[in-house]
């Protein structure tokens, strides 16, 4: 894997973001060009300000519901609002983003011939009936809901792809990442682990929705963008293809195992547990570990006390 980038031209829609700035990071380092393309909206220019000096590094302010001029070999299509807090805050550009900017990083994949990898989401299996999840599982989401605006936003976005793929022969992947944490991870954007690390860093109560009983499967960045990246290495597959690390751990057990690791004086308070919130989620990788010769590394242990050390840091300063 570590030559198969070496002299290509990629883009990276969303590259300033938390899973966008380690995609970039990656290509750089085996030998790629690479452009970042973001509007900033919700993505960081923290994230990529150790890039900018590199020779073989671009950034593209732009939107992606405008059309995208530019020549490239591949592109990583990652251009969305993915926390909780954003979308919600912001359903109506979450889901435009979703349609609009597929509809527009497909149009230049007809026009250049590159591959295409769409980064979806577990979110399109909603509450889930079936676990763990596989990929012909259909889903069971509310079209209606708070989180419907990211949900069927993605949902619709794999449709456009697989579309474009029988009416235009584009050569198209995708993605379904299952929640991914690690350094750059936004401190305020409402996810789990860096709810709990914060919290726990300032020795505030852990904030549990629901009884903490629900589950998640968490996978550590550099597994998730080793996925990414020989997912789209994998030319003219096609299929959906879950990411994520099979662990299934509770909710309970993450908050205790942060505030170990913080050696925090925190305690644990319950609240309610939000609408359409799923219950499990644990991903199926038997298709990742046939297809891409993938499966993740980093124990949740291991990715926590890296997670852990770079938001110390950021309190630090």
């Amino acid at each position: 894997m570590g030559t198969i980038n070496r002299g290509k031209r990629i883009l990276v829609t969303g590259g300033a973001g938390f899973i966008g700035c380690h995609i970039c990071v990656r290509l750089l380092q085996e030998g790629a060009e690479v452009i970042c393309l973001d509007n900033f909206f919700t993505g960081h220019k923290s994230n990529i300000s150790g890039l900018i000096n590199n020779i073989s590094f671009d950034v593209m302010r732009h939107d992606v519901h405008l059309p995208i001029w530019c020549e490239v070999d591949e592109i990583y299509h990652l251009a969305c609002p993915a926390s909780p807090v954003q979308y919600q805050k912001h359903p109506v550009e979450t889901v435009t983003t979703s349609v609009q900017g597929a509809i527009n990083v497909l149009d230049l994949a007809r026009r250049t011939g590159a591959r295409v990898l769409l980064a979806s989401t577990s979110e399109i299996y909603g509450n889930p009936m079936v676990h763990p999840q596989l990929e012909s599982y259909n889903g069971n989401v509310s079209t209606i809901g708070e989180r419907a605006c990211y949900d069927e936003g993605k949902r619709c976005a794999e449709t456009l792809f697989k579309a474009y793929e029988r009416q235009y022969n584009i050569d198209i992947g995708i993605a379904r990442i299952f929640n991914t944490y690690g350094p750059n991870l936004g401190g305020d954007d409402g996810r789990v682990v860096s709810n709990f690390i914060m919290q726990a860093l300032n020795n505030e109560d852990i904030t549990i929705y629901g009884d903490g009983s629900q589950t998640r499967s968490f996978c550590y960045v550099s597994d998730t963008v080793d996925g990414l990246i020989r997912l789209m290495n994998k030319k003219r597959f096609s299929d959906p293809v879950n990411i994520g690390n099979p662990s299934e751990f509770t909710v309970i057990e993450l908050a205790n195992l942060v505030v170990r690791l913080t050696n925090s004086s925190s305690k644990v308070r319950f609240m309610p547990l939000p609408a359409d919130d799923p219950i499990r989620r644990k991903p199926d990788i038997n298709l990742a570990r046939e297809q891409l010769e993938w499966s993740p590394l980093v124990t949740l242990e291991e990715g926590l006390i890296s997670t852990i050390q770079y938001f110390r840091s950021l309190t630090e300063k």
